[in-house]
């Protein structure tokens, strides 16, 4: 991008998650290189399975943050083309406007020479067939003397303003121009990333396919286990978190107000999950905000979008969009933001599961937050 883009805060890292699996582990993984993994060596030169899988995710990841910054000046872009639109429509009323006046200073000046219209003096008396004649003309000469002070002033002013608004408009065009070349270098540079990527995995062998689709059931294995640990420990906080509601119910004057909250956000999380789960199927798009095809800050904008919840469109932004609130309160709804750049995000559904577009090449699908681990999960934010 281009130097003049702000950089986004990396904020407060909390225990987390990876961003998901493949959509067929064969083709489109993205997962970290397993330390696990029997890895046969390489012997003829060329990198080994792992250093392949490692760089194909690295690209996937560097496409996917792309594809936020893409969307980001994407938004910055339709923003400012729209304030030049409204710049340029108000700069060629004002021009109109601009014209009309100057064709009412045409006609006083054509009056003027018509009538002969000049200062009254004794010799205009004296030559005027009678003094109500001289009145007359004296006081036409004085009208229109009135009126076109006013017409010059008017004229004046709208030039100037006319003038302000035309710098105002070329200035927002340089911007906007700068705006959609930041725009198309996004946009190569995801292109990039994913070609790379799509090569790397078209010289893969059949063997090697098959060795990383073991490598990904494993792992899946391991995040399912994780999953449940979590599930179990989320279970336990909440009954002890019943146990202890139920004790002072009543006690307390705040308690009805709490789960009058509660009970309006499970609500509206209800209402976005279950349009979220409508999509499971749908292909990532890098850039696509549906109802065809998501990527991953898209599909939690249509969701919440379907809740009732306005959210920004980037992952930059949504996650300043709530609460923030830890892993271990986290409710279905609640969007789980990963990495250092923030640059994916999923809807989590409760029993360390979410929903998410996962990358390019993938499909909307339920996914273990997990999957690839406890260290990169960036935080957990609320919406509603």
């Amino acid at each position: 991008m281009a130097s003049h883009r702000k950089s986004r805060p990396a904020g407060t890292r909390v225990a987390g998650i990876r961003t998901p699996a493949l959509a067929t582990a064969a083709l489109t993984s993205v997962a970290l290189l397993s330390q696990t993994a029997n890895a046969a060596p390489s012997t003829d030169g060329k990198p080994s399975l792992e250093e392949v899988e490692k760089k194909v995710d690295d690209l996937y990841r560097q496409a996917e943050s792309a594809t936020e910054k893409y969307n980001a000046t994407k938004e910055k872009t339709t923003k400012q083309r729209k304030r030049v639109d409204t710049l340029l429509d108000d700069v060629a009323k004002r021009t109109q406007k601009l014209n009309e006046a100057r064709d009412e200073l045409g006609s006083f000046a054509a009056a003027q020479y018509r009538t002969g219209a000049s200062e009254p003096d004794t010799a205009t008396f004296l030559l005027a067939d009678s003094p109500q004649d001289y009145f007359d003309q004296t006081q036409l000469m004085g009208r229109l003397t009135s009126r076109q002070k006013g017409a010059v002033d008017d004229y004046v002013a709208e030039q100037s303003a006319t003038m302000k608004k035309r710098q105002e408009a070329t200035k927002s065009l340089e911007t906007l121009t700068e705006s959609q070349s930041d725009l198309r270098t996004a946009k190569s540079t995801v292109q990039t990333k994913l070609s790379d990527a799509r090569e790397l995995l078209s010289k893969l062998t059949a063997e090697e396919k098959a060795r990383l689709a073991a490598i990904e059931k494993k792992k899946e294995q391991e995040a399912a286990r994780k999953a449940a640990e979590l599930a179990e420990q989320q279970a336990a906080e909440q009954k002890a978190k019943e146990e202890a509601a139920a004790k002072e119910s009543g006690s307390s004057s705040d308690s009805g107000s709490t789960s009058t909250t509660d009970s309006s956000y499970a609500t509206k999380a209800a209402k976005a999950l279950a349009f979220a789960r409508a999509q499971i199927g749908k292909p990532y798009v890098w850039g696509a905000t549906g109802p065809g095809s998501y990527d991953c800050s898209g599909l939690t904008q249509a969701a919440w979008k379907a809740a009732g919840v306005t959210l920004p469109r980037t992952t930059y932004d949504q996650v300043n969009a709530g609460t923030t609130v830890s892993l271990a309160d986290a409710q279905p709804g609640d969007l789980i933001f990963f990495y250092d750049d923030i640059s994916h995000v999923g809807i989590y559904i409760g029993n360390g599961m979410m929903i998410h577009a996962p990358k390019p090449g993938a499909y909307v699908r339920e996914e273990s937050v997990y999957y690839a681990g406890e260290s990169i999960i960036h935080s957990v934010v609320r919406p509603a």
